[in-house]
């Protein structure tokens, strides 16, 4: 497989995503707290929120570090385990008790992207 793959690139668009959500919750993170249905206004919640940014861009960084050096096996073990962060999310959404909808469907669209690529990974040569 070459890093023009279908699967690379769509590998890197995705972290392309995560970086620029990671940069969004650091540079912004009242408006990303909302992303989370948790207070704007609360220095907790904006540490926690810039927390994410950081996890978002570091994520970001190993997928795309490990699609461009085409180290396929460990970037399906890095998108297979990234699967408990979505998940992690989600669960703590619903332990806030401050979530709607819109939360949970971004969380599972995000989860369902990973579960996606973690599969594809597999069947790649």
């Amino acid at each position: 497989m070459t890093r023009f793959h279908p699967f690379a690139v769509t590998t890197v668009a995705l972290s392309v995503v995560f970086l620029l959500l990671g940069l969004f919750f650091l540079t912004m993170p009242q408006m990303g707290a909302s992303f989370y249905g948790v207070p704007t206004r609360d220095v907790a919640a904006t540490t926690f929120v810039r927390a994410i940014g950081l996890r978002d861009v570091a994520l970001a960084l190993y997928l795309l570090g490990l699609t461009l050096s085409a180290r396929w096996r460990a970037l399906t073990i890095v998108l297979t385990a990234t699967l408990v962060i979505p998940v992690g999310d989600i669960a703590l959404l619903m332990m806030s008790g401050t979530a709607r909808p819109v939360h949970y469907l971004l969380h599972g669209a995000s989860l369902l992207c990973f579960a996606l690529l973690a599969i594809g990974s597999r069947r790649q040569p």
